[in-house]
Order: structure tokens, then C-alpha cells, then sequence
């Protein structure tokens, strides 16, 4: 065992003496924070190296560590410095606002903190992040509860380079703190607010109003707006090419006919359970957004085969779409979108889960498609094994997704009826 550590601790010096310290470096900072680690415990050389800051630009704690406690963010922050560029605290519900108000002073070329999740935060936090971190362009403070319209009026009076920010989840914001974030961030590019039941159509008229370069809008479960937000969007968001409406139940057509009107670069659509949209606002959208790649269609149950006619004709670079719960789509709508521009060479995954009209016939429809990687068809109660063989037959890369019931068990001797349903044996 001894000849062994000397081997190595021969070998180690051997490293040490040809390679420069610079050289070593540059080999440390293409490590993880593990690895850093694990470095820092060979020898009192390689602590010093795989310990400076210069190593540690980009930190994710998620993939690592998430009970930590506030003096460890402290002690990075001291150690790192002005290096560091990207921090992820996702999900370190330990941490509280004095933690961050060192970091805050200690890090301010900070550029991208990820703080989701991070449920002891407060206003404070981001008052200590618009005084020392100017240069900060990406922030998520998603599920963060305690924050309020005083954290984003803070980030629009010091952060002026901001370009993404996730306030979702955090439902004491209101049009107040949007106004203030948008008149002080410009630039801002992404704007996901998921499940902020206050934001409505005012807030949105004042992001758009301030905001005009924003490519990325996610506004699932906000209730609270109409038609008229989508306005908004289509008049001054050109450059959009991601928009989530999911779960906001009182859109109409309206707001499709809207989007085919001004947002043209659409690449993906999410309006799950949106379900007052028609073939109609369909068929408006198809018209102009010929860049549409992702749809998410999920519960819109008054569409038809019509709306799959339209998309097959006007979306030709579509890849994935998903029409589960769209209970009066057919074998023929599939037909349209299976000889569609987009069959053969984009369509990647297509999921049908609950549409219970669809046959075998429509898996023949789409043996043709071969960039079909995947398909879901749950509780589609008239495909049946067979159908799924001859697809894959064709297509053998293909993930099926299907259940199929159990086989019926023979009726007992005592001659009592069963009761069964479609998915499964009730005895």
C-alpha cells in the first residue's frame, strides 16, 4: 500500500513539474463542481488550483446539492467572486435572504440566478440583486411565494440588461409589478408567468407596450385574460416565436385570428384545454403561421378533421403535435395530416390519447410518415394490436404508447353477469 502512494504521489509531482500552473487550469475549468471537488482533495496544490474562482464561472447546485444551507452560498460567493457568471440554486429551500445579500455583494458580474423553488426568499432578495448585480440578464424566481410587485419594481430600477425572467407560480404580482419591470427592462426577450392569477389583460398591455423585442411569452394558467391580451401580443411582439395560452379558459377564436394576423414566426403554440378555440380560429392561424413546428392542442374538444385540413395545408415544417382529448377527430383528419408537406420529412411525435374515433386506419395513414418517432395512443379504444404491428412493421424505430385491457375472464360457474368496462375487468 505504501509503494502504491508513492507511485501516485511520484506521478502527481511528475504533473505538477510539466505542466504550468496555467496549463493546469485551463484542464480544471472544464470540470463539474464534483469533480472540482474530488481535484481539491489530491494534494494542497491542486486544492489552490481546483479552488480558483476562475474554475467556478457556472455552478448548479441542483445537480448536486439542494439542502444546503446559507453560509455555503456565502462561502461560494467569497470564493468566486467577481468569476462567477452563472449560479443555479434551484430548489435550496434553505436558503434565506442574508445569504443572497452577500452573494448579491460579492457577485456582481453575476449574469444568469436561478433561484425556482428557493421558498424562504423575499422581497429582499431581489432589492439586494437591483443594488450590486447590474449586469444580470437571466432570473428565475418561479414558486417563489413571498415575492410581490416590490421584487420586480426592484429588477426594473437596477437591472436594465434583463432578458429572461420566470415569475411563475408567484400570484402576489399584479399589473403594478409588470409595468415597472417592463418600463425599467427593455430588453426583455422571455416573460414566463405561469399560474399568476392577477396578471391580466392591463399587465400584458404594459409588457408588450415597453417590450417589444419579446420572443418568448408564457402565460399558462393565468385565467384572468381574454381576447384582448392577444391583441396586444399581435400587434407589438412581431418576434414571438413561443406562446403558451394553456388553461386560459376564456379565450376565443378571436385570439387565433389574432396571432395569424401579426405573429408570423410562431415555431410553438401551447392552448391546451383552451376550450372555446374552433376550426375557424384553426384554420385563421394556418393561414399565416407557416413556421409553426409544436402545437399543443390537448382538450380542445370542439375542433374537427377540419382543423387537421387546415394545418396539413398551411404547416409544413410541424413536428409535434398533440391532439389528445380531442374527442371528434377521425380517421379522415388523420389522412389529411399523414399525405400533409410535414408527413414525410418533420412529423416526429403525434399523440391521439382519448380520441376515441380513431381506427387502425389512421395508423395506415401515417406509415408514410417516416420521421415518426413517436405516437401515443391511450385509451384509443378502437386501435387494436394488429394495427400497431403493420405500422411498425413499416416504421420499426416507432414508440407505440398504448394499453390494451386485460382479456375478459370466462363467466363464473356460478352464472353471475359481469359488469366490465372498456379498460378494464370490474369483477
Amino acid at each position: 500500500m505504501a509503494k502504491i502512494c508513492k507511485v501516485l504521489a511520484e506521478e502527481e509531482a511528475l504533473i505538477n513539474k510539466k505542466l504550468p500552473k496555467e496549463l493546469l487550469l485551463r484542464i480544471f475549468s472544464y470540470l463539474d463542481v464534483v469533480s472540482l471537488c474530488r481535484c481539491a482533495q489530491v494534494s494542497k496544490q491542486w486544492n489552490v488550483l481546483a479552488l480558483d474562482g476562475s474554475n467556478w464561472q457556472r455552478i448548479d447546485l441542483f445537480n448536486f446539492q439542494t439542502d444546503i444551507e446559507g453560509d455555503v452560498v456565502e462561502n461560494i460567493s467569497k470564493r468566486c467572486g467577481g468569476f462567477l457568471k452563472k449560479l443555479s440554486l434551484r430548489g435550496c429551500q434553505s436558503v434565506e435572504d442574508a445569504a443572497l445579500k452577500t452573494f448579491a455583494q460579492n457577485c456582481n458580474h453575476i449574469e444568469e440566478l436561478n433561484l425556482n423553488d428557493c421558498k424562504k426568499l423575499t422581497d429582499v432578495t431581489c432589492q439586494h440583486l437591483s443594488k450590486f448585480c447590474p449586469k444580470l440578464v437571466h432570473l428565475d424566481v418561479g414558486s417563489c411565494s413571498q415575492i410581490s410587485d416590490l421584487s420586480l419594481k426592484a429588477i426594473g430600477e437596477g437591472c436594465p440588461n434583463m432578458e429572461h425572467i420566470n415569475i411563475s407560480w408567484c400570484d402576489q404580482v399584479t399589473v403594478s409589478g409588470v409595468e415597472a419591470l417592463a418600463k425599467g427592462c427593455r430588453k426583455l426577450k422571455a416573460f414566463t408567468c405561469k399560474g399568476c392569477s392577477l396578471i391580466g389583460d392591463e399587465a400584458i398591455h404594459e409588457l408588450t407596450r415597453y417590450c417589444p423585442d419579446l420572443q418568448v411569452i408564457n402565460l399558462l394558467g393565468c385565467n384572468s385574460i381574454t381576447d384582448e391580451s392577444l391583441q396586444y401580443i399581435s400587434q407589438r411582439c412581431p418576434k414571438l416565436y413561443y406562446l403558451c395560452l394553456s388553461n386560459c379558459a376564456h379565450l376565443t377564436d378571436s385570439s387565433l385570428i389574432a396571432l395569424g394576423q401579426g405573429c408570423h414566426y410562431l415555431k410553438t403554440l401551447e392552448v391546451a384545454s383552451c376550450n372555446l378555440f374552433t376550426d375557424s380560429g384553426f384554420q385563421a392561424l394556418a393561414k399565416n403561421c407557416h413556421f409553426l413546428e409544436k402545437m399543443d392542442l390537448e382538450e380542445c374538444v370542439l375542433i374537427t378533421d377540419n382543423t387537421l385540413c387546415y394545418l396539413a395545408a398551411g404547416c409544413p415544417r410541424l413536428q409535434k403535435l398533440s391532439l389528445s382529448h380531442c374527442e371528434l377527430i377521425t380517421d379522415d383528419g388523420i389522412r389529411h395530416l399523414g399525405t400533409s408537406a410535414c408527413s414525410s420529412e418533420h412529423l416526429s411525435v403525434l399523440e391521439l390519447d382519448n380520441c376515441p374515433l380513431i381506427t387502425d386506419l389512421s395508423l395506415d395513414h401515417l406509415i408514410t410518415c417516416h420521421s415518426l418517432e413517436r405516437i401515443e395512443l391511450y385509451d384509443c379504444q378502437l386501435i387494436t394490436r394488429t394495427g400497431i404491428r403493420k405500422i411498425r412493421s413499416h416504421l420499426p424505430a416507432l414508440k407505440v404508447h398504448a394499453y390494451f385491457a386485460p382479456m375478459t375472464p370466462p363467466p363464473s360457474a356460478g352464472g353471475g353477469r359481469p359488469r366490465y368496462c372498456r379498460c378494464c375487468v370490474i369483477l
